[in-house]
């Protein structure tokens, strides 16, 4: 049974080491558990739905309340005080394109504003609804979940819109094929998902970004149904499948993707390398891309985190040891941790690895073999776990990511950072502040950065918090040469920053794209446009 208010399955959890509490007490000081309220008193909550019958609407108080709210931290807070303002007045479940159309036209008869959910993973506010004149229903696509082709001579595959990723790869892997995109949602969220937020996973360094996987589809508008056709390339005029990519719900209903999948590979191996510092590390990742290495994945870990991984990885003895080996070896305090992954044949991540030797030795990077990032690939999906466990004990965790040049990287990267760790100063408050690099480019790479705090003493003063934090780093990152979003979609929460990206032109063009598709505003209103 998946939570109501948290992540993932309630079967699944992540707990701390027990030098945990310690570590964190010295960070940020003692913690602040908030009492939680239950389901059961949620449920009371839900007023009565405004919508007229339908086949396909479910009106139950329960499933309205799991439906209410996202992954994000207002969503969580939210959830754990039952302080939900907004519910969704019924929810459906669609079972093909038909039932996408039949409900298109029942909002449009009805008056009804419709949110398309996928896996309901969003952290920027996608699928909540707000509180509007109108009716509100959720659009579920969790039953349109099948392979429904797979050319495996041009190696394009049509999945239902609502196939979450264990499903698209298990689907794949029966016919010996794989998508090769993960994200840290991976567990929950769907193909559908993924196009819509311009979905970025673990490995995009071999398979490509969602925008590189995308190869067409199928959109259901309140104006008719768009197909976007599949070509390996075109030059015939502005390409169609960006109305698709990073519309959120804007524009319509995405029911069919069609994704360009590959061989399932021979050899796939994650490794550990420690360097000296921030700038060796970033540095070793910048002239590996640039020289166009066969890796799958890289990840840098700055100083910070990288003492805060090691610290909450408990194993204290084996962490001693390695950090005593490490020292000797010349990384010290300042030490970066280096995740990076091979996928291919033998032979090709023979060559790889010749490759990589040159620039470890280059950047007096100290390897640790495979041990490390095995344990990684085991818990690359769990992580988003964690956030329960910190819960527990008095502490919220929240994260920030943007994409930025080379050149510009360590600039926003130490703007972001002093501005998040400095920002509860007013309130006598500590902030745990950590950032890595990944999703890596010739051009530049993501910034992924992760703080800690601990409660006040209210829902309403830990929310406050969040939003003095939120918008003291989405002003710098858009004001200083970053995306307001590289994996995480604008949705409600980012939506204030986009004109600053966008330009007064650019905005102009997504809202005439916007009321061509949806004239009365009845799609995911405040969702990427405010």
């Amino acid at each position: 049974m998946r939570r109501w208010n948290g992540w993932g399955d309630e079967s699944t959890s992540m707990d701390l080491p027990q030098s945990a509490g310690a570590f964190l007490k010295q960070l940020v000081g003692q913690g602040k558990p908030l009492n939680d309220v239950g389901l059961a008193e949620v449920i009371n909550t839900v007023p009565q739905s405004r919508l007229t019958a339908h086949r396909l609407i479910s009106t139950d108080a329960e499933q309205r309340v799991r439906h209410a709210k996202g992954q994000s931290l207002p969503d969580w807070l939210a959830m754990h005080s039952g302080e939900i303002n907004c519910f969704p007045d019924g929810v459906c479940f669609p079972e093909n394109c038909q039932d996408v159309k039949d409900i298109l036209g029942y909002a449009k008869a009805h008056n009804v504003e419709l949110i398309p959910y996928g896996g309901g993973t969003s952290v920027a506010g996608h699928i909540n609804p707000k509180v509007s004149e109108r009716a509100v229903l959720t659009v579920n696509m969790s039953h349109m979940n099948q392979l429904l082709d797979l050319d495996e001579q041009s190696q394009i595959a049509t999945f239902g819109a609502g196939t979450p990723g264990p499903m698209v790869e298990a689907q794949l892997l029966a016919r010996g094929y794989t998508l090769g995109h993960f994200p840290q949602s991976f567990e929950l969220s769907t193909i559908g998902g993924w196009v819509a937020s311009r979905s970025s996973g673990q490995q995009s360094l071999r398979y490509g970004r969602i925008e590189q996987l995308f190869a067409g589809g199928n959109i259901e508008t309140f104006t008719g149904s768009l197909d976007v056709p599949t070509f390996p390339a075109s030059s015939a005029g502005p390409d169609l499948r960006e109305l698709l990519l990073g519309s959120e719900g804007r524009f319509g209903i995405l029911t069919q993707v069609k994704v360009r999948v590959s061989k399932i590979p021979d050899v796939e191996k994650f490794s550990v390398i420690f360097f000296p510092n921030w700038r060796a590390a970033s540095q070793f990742c910048q002239q590996s891309v640039q020289q166009r290495i066969a890796l799958s994945m890289l990840r840098v870990s700055n100083s910070v985190e990288t003492q805060t991984q090691l610290k909450l990885a408990g194993h204290e003895n084996a962490i001693k040891w390695l950090e005593r080996y490490l020292s000797l070896r010349g990384c010290g305090d300042e030490k970066c941790m280096l995740t990076f992954g091979l996928t291919g044949t033998k032979q090709q991540i023979a060559a790889s690895k010749k490759q990589l030797n040159r620039f470890v030795k280059q950047f007096n990077g100290v390897s640790t073999g495979e041990l490390l990032g095995k344990k990684w690939q085991a818990n690359r999906f769990r992580s988003p776990y964690l956030r329960d466990a910190l819960w527990q004990q008095g502490y919220v965790v929240d994260t920030f990511e943007t994409a930025t040049d080379w050149g510009n990287v360590d600039n926003l990267m130490t703007k972001v950072e002093t501005a998040i760790r400095d920002g509860l100063t007013d309130e006598g408050e500590k902030v745990h502040v950590f950032t890595h690099l990944s999703h890596v480019y010739s051009q530049g790479c993501s910034l992924y950065t992760t703080y800690l705090y601990r409660n006040a003493d209210s829902y309403q003063a830990t929310l406050a918090r969040w939003q003095k934090l939120k918008h003291q780093a989405s002003d710098i990152i858009v004001n200083n040469g970053g995306t307001i979003s590289h994996q995480h979609g604008v949705g409600k929460d980012h939506a204030p920053y986009l004109a600053v990206e966008k330009g007064e032109l650019g905005m102009k063009v997504l809202e005439n794209l916007a009321a061509h598709f949806d004239a009365n505003q009845q799609l995911n209103p405040g969702t990427l446009l405010e």
